[in-house]
């Protein structure tokens, strides 16, 4: 899979292969946070730099120790630590010179940790033989289409609560995974432009 483009992955990621809304990985955060648009977008912010930092650290260390090593068995349990320690550097920057961002987004910062989509990333860029570029840019874009889900769906739920009245068993993860799929749906629009494997 080295014969594309970092642009035409980095499209991809975003549009065509959305890691939320074609593979559905890191719907729990999802789910939680996107009830206000601006917290939505600060989560969304902080997993796009910690997959696409993260995607790259994690191909060198596949590449360069575990490989060589014939220790690539390992890989599931040496990316979720590195996954782990990236993040807590985030979380204590983001509480030092973000407090308030932090206090909105409380339990869910830690837990970008075990987002399956940051590991999925680091996972589908082993299986897909990405070069460091591609997983760079991979992880970027993956994290943008994870960002761009989360606030589209922050504001439309944000829309919703101010402006109707939903019936009762709609109301939170119901409306939202409706609002999913109808998304999803559109999405797929793009699908047939750009596919990658």
């Amino acid at each position: 899979m080295t014969e594309i483009s970092a642009g035409t992955l980095f499209f991809a990621a975003i549009f065509t292969n959305n890691i939320l809304l074609t593979n559905f990985l890191g719907l729990c955060p999802y789910l939680s946070i996107s009830r206000d648009y601006k917290a939505a977008l600060g989560l969304g912010g902080a997993v796009v730099f910690v997959m696409t930092f993260t995607a790259g650290i994690n191909h060198l260390v596949y590449h360069q120790v575990l490989a060589p090593m014939n220790l690539e068995h390992f890989r599931y349990i040496v990316f979720i630590i590195v996954i782990a320690a990236f993040v807590q550097l985030v979380e204590m920057a983001v509480e030092r010179y973000l407090p308030a961002l932090y206090f909105v987004l409380g339990i869910f910062l830690p837990l970008i940790t075990v987002n399956c989509a940051i590991l999925g990333a680091s996972l589908f860029m082993v299986i897909r033989a990405y070069t460091f570029t591609q997983a760079v840019v991979y992880g970027a874009g993956s994290g943008i289409g994870w960002m761009l889900a989360i606030g589209i769906v922050g504001a439309i739920r944000e829309k919703i609560q101010k402006t109707s009245q939903l019936p009762p068993g709609l109301e939170g993860p119901g409306i939202t995974l409706i609002i999913t799929g109808v998304l999803s749906l559109a999405f797929m629009v793009f699908s047939g432009m750009i596919q990658i494997q």
